[in-house]
């Protein structure tokens, strides 16, 4: 497909008090329309909006040919990671879409499997020198105003105060499926492990809430409630996908020996302590823990398949096996799996043979998403999916939507009012106990339950 669009890139320095202003607070000024924030992600955060108008493709494998519809030209150097292309998110069910004989059931809420769009204008903040710049793309090909004029407006709107806003709760949380339910579920997905038809399976289940306000205002407070290295922010036709996330999917660039493609698989949790001398000893629990580590050990075996397939001889190795990171409800084990791929291989091939992430399937990956949509009774949608990045250079960037909320507008009910939904769950192995599963289930969920109260608590 010959380009339809061009990126000539025109940057300055946003300065003055807009500046000093974290790109969420930015967010709030800008008006109404698709907007798409990663926020922190190594070290920058970037903020999209005013899309090209291109349709979003239907497939993972669609992102090839949609970036290719933006040429990049000389321009401007541009700062931070991402140099102008396409922000998205993908539906979990996307990455088995192209396999061969598995059907998955659909999103409840019947989203769009994939939203995308091309991007030329977004603001980018480096956080370490707390500066921030404006990128614009000049004349791009579809009848925008001029890069000053656009400057200008945009320059207008960052300086306004931003409206007060609020995102309150209106109604209970309810819980989709109940303790014993879920507890039946990992009974029967022992009983196929003990069958050997798989080692490992990721189940979750579904919460949701009614809401009344800006998700802009709940997004703000989940990542006050729970900072997250792969936190991000999406609004586009018909929903939002606001994410707290601590994991890396993929990152695909390239260093001095060439192109390189890292995962960072999450598998282990452990409940932050009451106290210091608590939570260092769930801490070291984490680490000790033979059942935890070797969970992990499942899914990096897995993951160094995933990337085996598209990486030369000898190119795939295992960093930091494994690591423990630390969050504000939980620990994790995790470790990173480097890859050093083929020529010829870009990073949607790179994406392909990860999606969707093991830490959320299991092992083997396509019998377990089998056997997941079977015991889980519907699809999972965003959860699960990846909010990503990727450039005209080639290069992305994806985190893996766990700690993840979907906000869908409710307008019978009144403006602004919407429903949120999101799933918790953990990896189950054959020395699972499901009462133990389930408390592991309910940690990961608190600090998101929290965020969808009227007020956190605390906060009086």
């Amino acid at each position: 497909m010959p380009p339809t669009f061009c990126f000539q890139p025109r940057v300055e320095l946003v300065s003055g008090a807009p500046g000093e202003l974290s790109l969420l607070e930015l967010a709030a000024r800008l008006p109404p329309g698709p907007i798409a924030l990663l926020d922190g992600w190594s070290g920058t955060s970037v903020l999209g909006f005013a899309p090209l108008p291109a349709r979003a493709p239907r497939s993972l494998l669609g992102l090839r040919p949609f970036l290719a519809r933006l040429e990049p030209r000389a321009g401007d150097p541009v700062p931070g990671a991402f140099h102008g292309g396409l922000l998205g998110a993908l539906a979990y069910e996307l990455g088995a879409a192209a396999e061969r004989g598995l059907a998955l059931p659909p999103d409840p809420w019947r989203l769009p499997g994939l939203a995308a769009g091309l991007f030329v204008d977004f603001l980018v903040r480096d956080e370490r020198r707390r500066t921030t710049h404006l990128v614009l793309g000049e004349d791009p090909g579809d009848g925008r105003a001029s890069v000053a004029e656009r400057a200008r407006t945009l320059r207008a709107c960052l300086a306004r105060p931003a409206e007060p806003s609020t995102c309150i709760a209106a109604g209970p949380l309810r819980r989709l499926v109940p303790p014993g339910e879920h507890q039946r579920r990992i009974v029967e997905a022992r009983a196929l492990i003990a069958e050997g038809e798989i080692y490992q399976a990721n189940l979750s289940y579904r919460l949701e809430r009614d809401v009344r306000g800006d998700p802009l205002a709940l997004y703000a407070r989940l990542v006050r409630l729970h900072p997250a290295p792969f936190a991000g922010y999406l609004r586009f036709h018909g929903a939002v996908l606001l994410s707290a996330s601590p994991e890396l999917l993929l990152e695909f660039g390239a260093d001095e020996e060439g192109a390189f493609a890292r995962t960072r698989p999450i598998k282990g949790t452990a409940p932050r302590g009451r106290d210091p001398a608590e939570d260092r000893a769930h801490a070291e629990g984490l680490l000790a823990s033979a059942k935890e580590r070797s969970e992990l050990a499942m899914i990096v075996d897995l993951e160094r398949n995933d990337l085996g397939r598209i990486a030369r001889a000898g190119g795939v190795r295992v960093e930091g096996f494994p690591t423990l990171a630390s969050y504000a409800s939980v620990h994790h084990l995790m470790a990173d799996v480097v890859a050093r791929p083929r020529d010829g291989i870009d990073a949607v091939a790179c994406l392909a043979s990860l999606f969707p992430g093991g830490s959320v399937t299991g092992a083997p990956k396509l019998r377990s998403m089998e056997a997941i949509a079977a015991l889980e009774g519907e699809g999972r949608g965003y959860a699960y999916g990846s909010l990503l990045a990727l450039d005209t250079r080639g290069h992305m960037l994806a985190n893996l939507l766990i700690r993840t909320l979907i906000w869908r507008p409710r307008p019978a009910r009144g403006a602004l009012h919407g429903e949120v939904t999101f799933r918790v769950g953990g990896g189950i192995t054959w020395g699972s106990d499901p009462d133990l599963e389930e408390r592991e289930a309910e940690a990961k969920g608190v600090l998101l339950a929290r965020a969808l109260e009227s007020e956190p608590r605390g906060s009086q």
